[in-house]
């Protein structure tokens, strides 16, 4: 039984479902947009929402905290410098979701 079980597993086992993640959030913190399913969407949206709070603080810990998430120092430096002040007036709810329509195989 899932009782009071949150996120979904999408498949794949604990690893690659991070690594999903963290993927998924480089590219929307390096080009500021992604494409991909509805579901990933939605639960991308709440990993992206606490990381963007996060980088919010921009201290010495929380850029450790997000650097032990990405793994990677310029996309840090990105989220923290060029998203995070862009959400100065917001306590949450960055990321939105828009639906494209079908793909063209459907």
């Amino acid at each position: 039984m899932r009782h009071r079980v949150s996120g979904k597993k999408l498949g794949r086992d604990t690893k690659h479902r991070k690594a999903l993640w963290r993927n998924l959030m480089r590219q929307l913190v390096m080009h500021g947009h992604l494409e991909t399913t509805e579901v990933k969407g939605k639960e991308l949206k709440s990993v992206a929402d606490r990381l963007v709070g996060q980088a919010q603080v921009n201290s010495i810990a929380s850029r450790r905290l997000l650097h032990r998430f990405f793994g990677k120092r310029d996309v840090v430096n990105a989220l923290v410098d060029q998203v995070a002040p862009t959400f100065t007036d917001r306590q949450s709810g960055f990321t939105r979701i828009e639906r494209l329509g079908n793909r063209a195989g459907d």
